[in-house]
C-alpha cells in the first residue's frame, strides 16, 4: 500500500489525494497546499455546566468548517 498525501485548495476548498512521492497538484492556477494532519472532532461540550477539568482544550474540528 503506497503512502498518501493530501491537499486542499485555498481558494476554492477542492480537495487531492496523491502517493507521497507526487508533487503537489495545482488548482485554481496555483498549487495546492498540503493538509498536515486531521483534527479529532469535538466530542465535549463547551458551555460551564459541562465543562471538564481534565480536558487540555486541545483544538478539533467543532463542524462548522462544512
Amino acid at each position: 500500500m503506497t503512502a498518501k498525501r493530501q491537499f486542499q485548495c485555498e481558494q476554492c476548498d477542492g480537495k487531492r489525494e496523491v502517493n507521497a512521492g507526487d508533487a503537489a497538484p495545482d488548482c485554481c492556477g496555483k498549487p495546492m497546499s498540503e493538509v498536515k494532519e486531521q483534527l479529532d472532532q469535538c466530542t465535549t461540550s463547551s458551555t460551564a455546566e459541562h465543562s471538564r477539568f481534565d480536558d487540555m482544550g486541545e483544538p478539533c474540528d467543532d463542524g462548522r468548517a462544512g
